[in-house]
This record gives C-alpha cells, sequence and structure tokens, in this order.
C-alpha cells in the first residue's frame, strides 16, 4: 500500500464548448480495469449518438495499468491527450470518458489534442483531487485522569483524533502516518508518565482534498 497518493474527489462529469463541437468529460475512480471499462461501457451506451466516446485510464500503484482509446479520432488525437493530462497530474486509479459531439467545424490535430487535453484538465479541476494518506488507526487506553490533558495535547498535535470511547477506561483512536508510530507511541508514555497502553489497529486511508 503506498504511504499516500492522488486521485479524483468523486463520479463527476464537466462539459466545454470548442469550435461549436461539445466536450463532456466523465470522471470516475477505479481499482481495477474491470471497473474502468465496465464506465466506459456505460458511457457508450449512455452517449449512443455521440460522434465519439474517448478514453484513458491510469490504475496501480505503479501506474501498471494504463490504456487509452481514440474511438474513432485520428490515432493519437485523443486517447492519449487524456492519459498525459493523467499522468501529468500524478493521478492514479482515475478514469476519464471525454464525450464529443461534432459542431461542424474540423479542429485538424493539433486542435483535437489540445480540446482533448482541455476537457480532461476542466473535468479534473470540476471533480475535484483528493490525497490519500495511508495511516494507522492507534488505539490509547489510559485512566479518565488523563484524559483533560491527552485530549487537549491531541487537538493541538498534528495526530488525527478519530473517536474516544468512555469505558472502563478511557480509549482513545487517533490516525497516525505509518512512519510515526514510535514517534507518536513514545510522546503518549512521556506525556502519561509511562501509564498509557498503545496498540496499533488497522491501516486505512485518509483522504484530503487538494
Amino acid at each position: 500500500m503506498l504511504p499516500r497518493y492522488n486521485t479524483v474527489k468523486k463520479m463527476g462529469e464537466h462539459e466545454i464548448i470548442i469550435q461549436k463541437s461539445r466536450f463532456i468529460a466523465h470522471v470516475q475512480r477505479t481499482e481495477t480495469e474491470a471497473e474502468a471499462q465496465e464506465f466506459i461501457q456505460m458511457l457508450k451506451k449512455k452517449y449512443w449518438d455521440a460522434s465519439h466516446n474517448c478514453s484513458a485510464y491510469l490504475i496501480g500503484e505503479h501506474d501498471q495499468i494504463q490504456k487509452a482509446n481514440d474511438d474513432g479520432e485520428p490515432s493519437g488525437t485523443a486517447g492519449v491527450p487524456i492519459l498525459e493530462v493523467l499522468k501529468k497530474r500524478k493521478l492514479k486509479d482515475t478514469v476519464v470518458v471525454v464525450t464529443r459531439y461534432f459542431g461542424g467545424i474540423k479542429l485538424g490535430a493539433g486542435g483535437l489534442i489540445r480540446a482533448y487535453g482541455k476537457a480532461t484538465s476542466e473535468g479534473l479541476d470540476a471533480v475535484g483531487i483528493v490525497e490519500r494518506r495511508l495511516m494507522r488507526v492507534c488505539h490509547v487506553h489510559i485512566d479518565y485522569s488523563w484524559l483533560g490533558k491527552i485530549e487537549n495535547e491531541l487537538r493541538s498535535s498534528t495526530y488525527i483524533l478519530k473517536t474516544i470511547q468512555y469505558q472502563e477506561k478511557v480509549e482513545i483512536e487517533v490516525f497516525v502516518e505509518e512512519e510515526s508510530q514510535q514517534a507518536f507511541t513514545d510522546w503518549m508514555i512521556e506525556l502519561t508518565n509511562g501509564q498509557a497502553e498503545i496498540t496499533a489497529g488497522e491501516a486505512t486511508y485518509l483522504e484530503e482534498e487538494i
């Protein structure tokens, strides 16, 4: 699992007009090639009357799955520009389909490359980009006498307080970056004079819009 990476925030679409042609960028997060293909085929059916439904996707921790499709546009003028935008933005697990309704004015190869790149970029901006950070949920068990101090310290720190559960002892759940686990443990032990019990829980991704 990557410690952090960028991807799209959600599914969405955005339309622009260039030389009377409509370009509709459809954006989706996807973790498998099968999901990406399903998204593409769904849009081809929905926009069956469009001139073209061009697409590209970039999937995997090391971008090992990537594909571009011009869907009838001149070779290299649609799918590749879409893919290049994804690479330039350093996005992962993302599929984009740009639907074009031809407006009667030919754009030429250069014009098409710019148009599909622009549609993709603006579509990504409209949908939003998030950074996903791999975090470990650390469970801190303390006596109630330490609660006020520990809660205040956590809220003024860079660590992210998840929940506080009031049981026989107080259990505090904190999101901690993988590489900071030892530093967090040492800090908790120091704050509580060695009385805190700390265990590492599951790993999960937190998302922050960028």
